[in-house]
């Protein structure tokens, strides 16, 4: 079970990372056509939630890695599931339920993550 989790873990704070990264760092004309909720959403909470997605990354990474309470990583696992949820409801508010598989997917890996950490780190 540690290297399914591992391998789940890397792989969201890879995608989380980088896509945190962006929303704390671009501007939201570098944003919007990729991201077109954005120009919807205050600049100030998309930079929120750029911030908690790369704490969440780190969140799965750090704690485990180091053994300084690894049981923070189930709950950045179910952070960012509920980041991916709040993400689905934006989509489907703004009429674009064609695009929510990928929401799909990332809340299916969180959920994957927090459950793999219940068996061997807590």
């Amino acid at each position: 079970m540690a290297i399914a989790y591992w391998i789940v873990a890397g792989l969201l704070a890879l995608f989380y990372l980088y896509a945190g990264g962006k929303k704390v760092g671009q501007s939201q004309e570098r944003l919007l056509p990729m991201m077109g909720w954005v120009d919807t959403v205050p600049m100030p909470l998309v930079r929120v939630i750029g911030a908690l997605e790369i704490l969440g990354a780190l969140g799965l990474i750090v704690p485990p890695l180091t053994g300084v309470a690894p049981a923070l990583a189930i709950a950045a696992a179910i952070g960012l599931f509920l980041i991916q949820a709040g993400g689905i409801v934006v989509h489907l508010r703004r009429g674009e339920a064609r695009v929510i598989g990928l929401n799909i997917a990332l809340l299916v890996a969180a959920a994957v993550a927090a459950w793999l950490g219940t068996t061997w780190i807590s």
